[in-house]
């Protein structure tokens, strides 16, 4: 079984950074995309930002140009630089990872528990 645990998050003020990030455990022979989601009280949760197994990225509008997403392949964890934040930044992020647990079996979307992330002012 894969297991994804996220770290980073907390309180932060309006215009100040944090950097999530989620590392990957267990029976994991590869892993393909992973991405952050986020969800906010009464909302939908959505996309914010994801990134290829090769490195090429793909970032919500509202965040394009404030966070960076990356990974360590060797590590099995993606990162989320966030910067410039903002009080509508504010939600519970997901990681998520598609990884299969053997050569030749399917991908499967794996989701950790989410952290809290506050943007006060």
């Amino acid at each position: 079984q894969v297991q994804l645990v996220e770290s980073g998050g907390g309180l932060v003020q309006a215009g100040g950074s944090l950097r999530l990030s989620c590392a990957s455990s267990g029976s994991i022979f590869s892993i393909g995309t992973m991405g952050w989601y986020r969800q906010a009280p009464g909302k939908q949760r959505e996309l914010v930002a994801t990134i290829t197994s090769t490195g090429s990225t793909n970032y919500a509008d509202s965040v394009k140009g404030r966070f960076t997403i990356s990974r360590d392949n060797t590590k099995n964890t993606v990162y989320l630089q966030m910067n410039s934040l903002k009080s509508e930044d504010t939600a519970v992020y997901y990681c998520n990872s598609n990884a299969r647990t053997g050569y030749g079996g399917y991908y499967h979307n794996y989701w950790g528990q989410g952290t809290q992330v506050t943007v006060s002012s």
